[in-house]
């Protein structure tokens, strides 16, 4: 059974930082596009972030793209999200995902394109 394990999530000042890590079998992260997404209440599931398994090639919501670092660990099979200068509207709870067919080195940003799902972490950003 595919598991990914998230942590790292927690409540948060404006303007604070923060990093994410989602941890899973080396089977599934070798080959995988790992991505993170993220829902707010109400809200639909977005793309914030993505890395390629064969380049580690990042992809970037626009809205994050300042402020966000994505980035793999082979060795630990982890993918990390660190986010800075974080706003109330980055409130919402991530979810990190694998892509196990990606092509080649393009970033899927749809949601229908990932296979695996973990639970979820929830981030709060206080004003």
């Amino acid at each position: 059974q595919v598991q990914l394990v998230e942590s790292g999530g927690g409540l948060v000042q404006a303007g604070g930082s923060l990093r994410l890590s989602c941890t899973a079998s080396a089977r599934t992260f070798s080959r995988s596009t790992m991505a993170w997404f993220r829902q707010a209440p109400g809200k639909e599931r977005e793309f914030v972030a993505g890395s390629s398994w064969s380049s580690g090639r990042p992809n970037y919501v626009n809205s994050v793209k300042d402020r966000a670092t994505i980035s793999r660990d082979s060795a630990k099979n982890t993918v990390y999200l660190g986010m800075n200068s974080l706003r109330p509207d980055d409130t919402a709870n991530y979810y990190c995902a694998a892509d196990r067919e990606p092509l080649g080195d393009y970033v899927e940003t749809a949601v229908g394109a990932y296979d695996y799902w973990g639970q979820g972490t929830q981030v709060t950003v206080s004003s």
